[in-house]
């Protein structure tokens, strides 16, 4: 397939989950509000999520993939050492990860002293979030496994199955929480209308403490039946795995010096919001506004960075192998004006009109306006950094594929070290003037994420690996052009809300929705308009490209 299709691929599994997962945090959001309950539960979910973007999205495919697709090819009609390869890798990382788990297990009282810092002096709201995390720390084990299969998945032009795998997490919580947020199937009913229609709200809300142990216990299902579902697509694309003895073998130590410098390369935006997470502890509520804002500014980054990511890699690693500079670089193109081209539009719309979304996806229950209007504070300062945190999934590929995990370790360490000075300065910098100090942590993140990208950039350049030219430069002028017409639009319609909410029948959400695709339709047309793309161009990304198979490989 060619970047593009495997893109939509991608982007449109994952744009599934989203919407399930926007559905799912609205259900959390109007049950816990935002206060010390739901911090507790963020708290549980950020830890073993951070894990998961580490190893999913970030640095164990990004160091297997090369590595199986190269057995794989080498493998002249049979699959036995890819298998191995797998299987030895498997064997190890289950190893690795169980016993992290359980020494997480017993240890989190003093982990969340450190990442729950604010809550120390709450006890009950402290336990609760140990325990939550304790329930859902199983998710690991899980996280773990699915990486890999989604690995061998990708390496072979696969990812429709793994992009649908994260649909089941949002899944295991709707299903889990609906029922528990009302009694009778008439009164879901009756809830679906309202939140449509933003009528009468008069609903009898369950307790949320058990809302958020029951949430915790859905996560570590939905973790299992992740792994299983991606275990038979594996096994359906020709893989078959044997469980050994856990072993340093050659490749192995190959994968592991790969994966640990890319775990903090490809996961800097990760360990930024884990630092942001902790300061913001320290103000009730903080924790939850930042991760209802995280929500909405990690769909561009989930849609189109990971996308792009992981669809290049493949590509890059195969122009590597091939010694085809020209190849390389023109992918790289592609895949920089793709994520560009879909990610500045969306960060506009971020920054232009986060209120008009937070309160119309999240302002119902317990979460009031008071909390929507603090959320859209910290999401408008996270949108000019989603350009950065896409770039920089669109960058990293072209080390990983080069076996060079150790430059983007060293950029996203100091990116780290940006984030945690510049954002505890802002912090309580804002605190001392009378502000919510959570706004200089989401400030401070876009600015790293920044940093990161301009560190990676340079050293493309040095290298000769890749640099914007002339005929690229122009490209992203034109679509931003476009983006800023569709953006002051966006931005005069966001100061008419209360307007457009009156006309389309009293209804946030509809406003929420219908808002934002009327910016997407108009965005195409000033694309076209400035010749930021063409109607062939178009044509030409959607024809398939041949890509890679396993020896003697099933139905996928």
């Amino acid at each position: 397939m060619s970047l593009l299709r495997n893109t939509l691929v991608q982007s449109t599994l994952t744009m599934v989950s989203r919407l399930l997962g926007f559905a799912r945090d609205v259900a959390i959001s109007a049950v816990m509000g935002a206060g010390p309950v739901s911090d507790a539960f963020v708290a549980a979910q950020r830890f073993p999520n951070l894990f998961r973007r580490l190893f999913a999205e970030g640095a164990f495919a990004q160091a297997f993939v090369p590595l199986y697709a190269k057995a794989a090819a080498a493998a002249a009609g049979s699959s036995k050492d890819a298998d191995r390869l797998a299987s030895e890798a498997l064997s190890f990382i289950l190893a690795v990860t169980v016993i992290l788990t359980i020494v997480a297990e017993v240890a989190m009282p003093w982990i969340m002293a450190v990442i729950f810092v604010g809550y120390r002096d709450s006890p009950e709201t402290f336990k609760m979030a140990v325990l939550l995390t304790q329930i859902t720390m199983p998710y690991l084990v899980c996280m773990t496994l699915a990486a890999l299969f989604s690995g061998v998945l990708n390496a072979v032009g696969r990812f429709a199955l793994a992009a649908f795998a994260p649909t089941l997490l949002n899944l295991c919580l709707l299903v889990t929480l609906w029922p528990l947020y009302h009694s009778h199937t008439a009164d879901v009913v009756v809830a679906v209308l309202e939140f449509i229609l933003q009528r009468k709200v008069d609903w009898p809300l369950m307790n949320s403490h058990v809302a958020a142990y029951a949430g915790a216990i859905a996560i570590s299902v939905a973790g299992v039946l992740q792994a299983a579902l991606l275990w038979y697509g594996a096994r359906r694309s020709g893989l078959h795995l044997r469980l050994l003895p856990p072993r340093l073998s050659p490749d192995v130590k190959k994968i592991v010096a790969l994966a640990i410098p890319g775990a903090i390369a490809g996961g800097a935006t990760q360990i930024n919001i884990m630092i942001s997470q902790t300061l913001s502890s320290l103000e009730v509520g903080a924790s939850t506004y930042l991760y209802n804002a995280d929500r909405l500014y990690q769909l561009p980054l989930g849609l189109v960075g990971v996308a792009v990511g992981l669809a290049l890699l493949p590509r890059l690693a195969r122009a590597v192998r091939a010694d085809d500079g020209a190849g390389g670089k023109n992918a790289q193109d592609e895949a920089v004006v793709l994520s560009m081209a879909l990610t500045l539009p969306a960060a506009m719309a971020l920054m232009v009109m986060p209120y008009l979304l937070i309160a119309g996806f999240f302002q119902r229950g317990h979460f009031t306006a008071h909390d929507a209007e603090l959320t859209a504070s910290a999401l408008r300062h996270f949108a000019w950094g989603v350009p950065a945190f896409v770039l920089a999934k669109v960058l990293a590929p072209a080390f990983f594929a080069r076996e060079d995990m150790r430059r983007p370790m060293k950029y996203a360490l100091v990116s780290v070290g940006v984030n945690a000075v510049l954002g505890a300065i802002l912090f309580f910098t804002f605190q001392s003037m009378g502000r919510p100090g959570f706004t200089g942590l989401a400030i401070a993140t876009s600015f790293a994420a920044w940093i990161n990208v301009a560190l990676l950039y340079r050293r493309m350049k040095l290298n000769g690996v890749w640099q914007v030219s002339p005929a690229l430069r122009d490209r992203l002028m034109r679509i931003m052009a476009a983006v800023v017409v569709t953006g002051i639009i966006l931005g005069g319609l966001s100061m008419q809300r209360e307007i457009l909410v009156d006309v389309l029948f009293s209804s946030k959400v509809l406003v929420a929705v219908l808002v934002p695709a009327a910016g997407m339709a108009l965005y195409a047309l000033m694309a076209f308009a400035f010749k930021a793309v063409s109607l062939s161009e178009v044509k030409a990304s959607f024809r398939r490209e041949r890509g890679a198979a396993l020896p003697d490989a099933g139905e996928g």
